[in-house]
C-alpha cells in the first residue's frame, strides 16, 4: 500500500490562479427552460446573465431554479430576468485564495464571480478548488 502525501494548496495566490475564465451565458429575456438546457450541455450549474452590451447584469443557478421555479411552480417560459440574482457578489482577482474562501462560506455560496478593473473576467467554484487540488495531488505523485 502506498502512503500519498497532499499538499497544500497556495492560500495566498490570487484568485485568478484557480479561476475559470471562460464564462457561460444567457441573456435575460431567455427562458429558465433554456438556460437549464445551456447548463446541461455543458455541465455547470451556474450561469452569467449578460446584457445586449455583454456587461454581466445577474447570475442563474441551480439552486435558484429549484428555490424560484420548481417550489413556487413557476413556468418554465419564466425570463430568466425574473428569478435571477441581481446582487452580484463578486471579488478582485487579486485577492487571495484564503479570503475568497472565507466570503464563499460567510456567504453560503459555491460560486463567486471574479472582477478585474471593474468588469467581471471569470468565475471560481468550489469545483475549480477541488481540480486544482486534484491536479496538485498528481503532480506531486508524479515527481515521487
Amino acid at each position: 500500500m502506498r502512503a500519498f502525501m497532499v499538499i497544500p494548496m497556495d492560500e495566498n495566490a490570487p484568485i485568478k490562479v484557480y479561476m475559470t475564465k471562460k464564462l457561460i451565458g444567457v441573456r435575460p429575456e431567455d427562458s429558465v427552460q433554456e438556460a437549464c438546457k445551456v447548463m446541461v450541455e455543458f455541465d455547470i450549474g451556474s450561469l452569467v446573465v449578460v446584457d445586449e452590451n455583454d456587461s454581466v447584469v445577474g447570475f442563474f443557478t441551480k439552486s435558484d431554479v429549484i428555490r424560484r421555479v420548481i417550489v413556487p411552480g413557476l413556468p418554465y417560459t419564466t425570463p430568466v430576468k425574473e428569478i435571477m440574482t441581481k446582487e452580484l457578489i463578486t471579488v478582485d482577482a487579486n485577492t487571495p485564495l484564503k479570503e475568497v474562501l472565507k466570503i464563499m462560506a460567510a456567504k453560503r455560496i459555491k460560486h463567486i464571480l471574479i472582477r478585474e478593473e471593474g468588469k467581471v473576467v471569470g468565475i471560481f467554484t468550489l469545483s475549480d478548488l477541488l481540480e486544482a487540488s486534484r491536479r496538485k495531488l498528481e503532480t506531486s505523485i508524479a515527481a515521487e
